[in-house]
């Protein structure tokens, strides 16, 4: 399951109010740190199936300008990115990978092409076709976030400064054009010089909100009220996962369906600050064991679909590792493994996809690999 946004088009159609949020709730103003990740990742067996990913990844998913959104070529004339088209967002997720597993060269390497295919204006561009020689004028906030967090964590894993620079100016960008009236928005597009209305929950990483360069003051302000907005769209204790957005005119929650990887990440989100609520982390590890935990539902909780995707078990994985479960981790990875392919000689071998149709989504896979060292 790949993540796909059309984000050139301003989502006016999302009228539907699900939920009224009148008063948010009210958080002190004392500093929201990150988590360290615990690192299940490296200790569990999967040396093999991590390097055959990685090796998929960059031989057969990767091009000249980065990481393939799908394997399978298309026109790139969609109103999403398909094909060769590449994004930022996978950029950011190999980028956080090679600073987590050391490869310091293998970062550099994937920062300096991200820079030459992304680097915009206003930011990072948060797609470009190779096909179209077309650089994207919008940027996703949840892309940059992730690449300002590798940006970070290489500087660590290298014991370097030389990110610092890239990291601030970048973060200053993201800060300037991303957040209006004081509040994160999920993208800014430079051609009409305009913010949406809204922001998607999953997009509010509060623990990479403190790497930007901005006053304290400025930074409390906005961590507390995107946190209280986040937490706002809890759904219940019997479906204890998100609301998909809030919109700040409205001001109201709005789902047309719960996407699991969106609440997911939202749940990731909050588990890295501490912050994660028992009754989802319950839910979860339930029905990762059982094997039922699946792509999409209604707001009640009822399936609306069998899917079982490679890209849900890798953040519920993260989760794992993040809350310091053991047995979610491993069970998470076990799931993951079973969509692996191990053809030999097949171009999908080493990596997650539909052989028979040939099609292997950047998302899936980068996230996969990320999974295996989280």
């Amino acid at each position: 399951m790949s993540m796909k946004r059309n984000l050139l088009l301003i989502p006016l159609a999302f009228v539907m109010t699900l939920s009224a949020c009148e008063a948010l709730p009210v958080f002190g103003k004392e500093k929201l740190a990150r988590k360290p990740i615990s690192g299940y990742g490296q200790l569990v067996p999967v040396t093999e199936q991590r390097n055959a990913l990685q090796h998929f990844i960059t031989e057969t998913l990767t091009g000249p300008h980065g990481t393939y959104t799908n394997l399978q070529e298309t026109d790139q004339n969609s109103e999403v990115a398909t094909g060769h088209e590449v994004l930022s967002e996978s950029a950011g997720l190999l980028m956080r990978y090679y600073a987590l597993t050391g490869q310091k060269d293998k970062f550099e390497a994937q920062w300096q092409l991200t820079k030459r295919t992304f680097d915009a204006r206003s930011g990072l561009s948060y797609r470009y076709s190779p096909k179209l020689n077309k650089k994207f004028t919008v940027n996703a906030t949840v892309d940059d976030f992730r690449i300002l967090r590798a940006l970070d964590e290489a500087g660590k894993a290298f014991q370097t400064d030389a990110y610092k620079k890239d990291l601030a100016y970048y973060g200053d960008k993201l800060y300037t054009y991303n957040v209006s009236e004081s509040r994160l928005r999920d993208f800014y597009d430079e051609t009409y010089a305009m913010t949406n209305s809204f922001i998607t929950l999953c997009y509010i990483d509060v623990a990479s909100m403190e790497l930007l360069p901005v006053s304290n003051r400025k930074k409390r302000a906005l961590e507390t009220d995107m946190l209280g907005i986040m937490q706002g769209g809890y759904l219940s204790d019997s479906f204890p996962f998100y609301q998909t957005r809030y919109d700040f005119k409205l001001k109201a929650y709005q789902s047309e369906q719960i996407n699991s990887v969106e609440s997911l990440l939202t749940i990731l989100n909050l588990a890295e600050i501490g912050e994660a609520k028992a009754s989802s982390l319950q839910w979860i590890k339930a029905q990762v064991t059982a094997g039922t935990l699946v792509g999409a539902y209604d707001r009640n909780g009822k399936p609306l679909n069998d899917i079982h995707s490679t890209a849900i078990y890798a953040i519920t994985a993260m989760i794992g590792s993040v809350t310091q479960d053991k047995q979610l981790y491993n069970e998470s990875i076990k799931k993951m493994n079973a969509f692996q392919n191990h053809t030999q000689g097949s171009p999908l071998n080493g990596g997650f996809g539909d052989e028979l149709a040939q099609q292997a989504y950047s998302f899936d896979n980068a996230m996969a690999l990320l999974a295996y060292v989280y």
